[in-house]
């Protein structure tokens, strides 16, 4: 019997491997983002954009006045905070938590959002239109990224899977000041003074020991609603938010990673899933085949798949060499490359910055999805198929994360 159900398990393996591990939350993404883009260019395509961007009656007059916007100024935030959290956590007391731990992630990283944007430049020409695009490809998905990695399974080094995601950790670090530096207009004084305010009372009760959650809670909607009026964009009240979270309590045990470990589930399964449904969805008949060949969508996948992988590998291999920072302990130079080029998966940051970026013009924020959206998949599968033929690590258990 056994020996007769053997192919049809053999058959339904890969499947299943989809939905377990690191790979769940990003093959969870690349269905929402499909659904998205199915729905967008079928008869249901004007239900889609009535539903995300049609004005929510109830709330003319607010600065939020759409479902789209919920979930991009509300929802994200929440993201952006578990983002805060995580990078807290790993400072303080994680894999960034040392200088010789960060040396190598923080250089990879900062050539790895150099590199995209000097493609992208490149490849629109300098064109004004297109110029406040140029941090769009420079963003990696951690959930992404680490999913392609759970579909390998141990074959691919632990060394470098912890690589990836100390490198995706710090990306967001960049991607988070960039926003805040860049995309940020019309601040108001009054409602970023009353910010900082908060943040002061939430540092002191840092300090003081609070230690209960709702106080935390109350001061972090009020942050939030606070920046969304300052011209600082909402999401960064998320990640200051979280920089104010103590990590230890009284009773020894961490309310930071408490508050993580609770809220990173509904961020992974639900609040990112929603912003990629609600972002993905672009109507292709409307673009045509030129808006496929454009400019813009070239200029961001030409940086997901080519700038992210010469950015990263190339400053590892520098940094090899100079004797600044090793190389992933274990992985060849292939290997390195491989994931070097799954960096270059840019899903939910590049979406998010791409509305950023262009506000006022529907059509180049959809050809900015098209772009995300190819050079994320030929990262994806180009990373896969380069990891899938030349690693094989089933006993390596050496540095796996936390």
């Amino acid at each position: 019997m056994a020996n007769k159900n053997l192919p049809l398990r053999s058959v339904f393996a890969p499947v299943r491997a989809l939905f377990v591990s690191d790979a769940s939350a990003g093959v969870l993404l690349i269905l929402v983002a499909a659904a998205a883009m199915v729905i967008a260019n079928s008869d249901l395509a004007s239900a889609y954009e009535e539903l995300f961007h049609g004005t929510i009656s109830v709330l003319v007059g607010f600065k939020l006045d759409t479902l789209h916007l919920w979930v991009n100024d509300g929802l994200m935030a929440i993201f952006f905070f578990v983002v805060g959290l995580e990078v807290k956590r790993e400072v303080v007391c994680g894999q960034l938590a040392t200088p010789e731990q960060r040396r190598l992630p923080v250089l990879a990283a900062f050539a790895g959002m150099a590199a995209p944007a000097a493609f992208y430049i490149f490849f629109t020409a300098g064109d004004p239109k297109l110029a406040h695009g140029w941090a769009i490809p420079a963003a990696t998905d951690i959930a992404f990224a680490m999913g392609v990695l759970g579909l390998l399974g141990n074959r691919v080094p632990a060394s470098l899977r912890l690589f990836l995601l100390t490198v995706a950790i710090v990306d967001d670090i960049g991607a988070v000041l960039i926003i805040a530096v860049f995309y940020t207009a019309n601040l108001k004084l009054a409602w970023l003074v009353a910010s900082l305010l908060v943040v002061g009372v939430m540092l002191a009760m840092n300090r003081a020991h609070v230690s209960r959650i709702w106080p935390y809670v109350l001061m972090s909607v009020l942050l939030w609603f606070c920046v969304l009026h300052s011209g600082v964009h909402a999401t960064i009240a998320g990640v200051l938010a979280a920089l104010t979270i103590p990590m230890h309590r009284k009773d020894g045990n961490s309310l930071l990673e408490r508050i993580e470990h609770t809220l990173a589930p509904w961020s992974a399964y639900a609040i990112v899933p929603i912003f990629g449904f609600a972002n993905a969805g672009v109507d292709l008949r409307d673009i045509g085949l030129d808006g496929l060949v454009a400019p813009l969508p070239l200029a961001i996948a030409a940086g997901l798949a080519m700038g992210k992988q010469v950015g990263i590998f190339s400053s590892i291999v520098v940094a090899d060499w100079l004797g600044f920072a090793k190389r992933p302990k274990g992985a060849s130079w292939t290997e390195i490359w491989g994931v070097s080029i799954l960096c270059g998966i840019g899903f939910t940051m590049s979406l998010f910055i791409g509305e950023l970026a262009f506000p006022d013009y529907r059509v180049l924020i959809d050809e900015a999805k098209i772009g995300i959206l190819s050079g994320s998949i030929i990262s994806a599968v180009v990373g896969y198929v380069i990891l899938r033929l030349t690693t094989e690590h089933p006993d390596d258990h050496s540095a796996d994360p936390d």
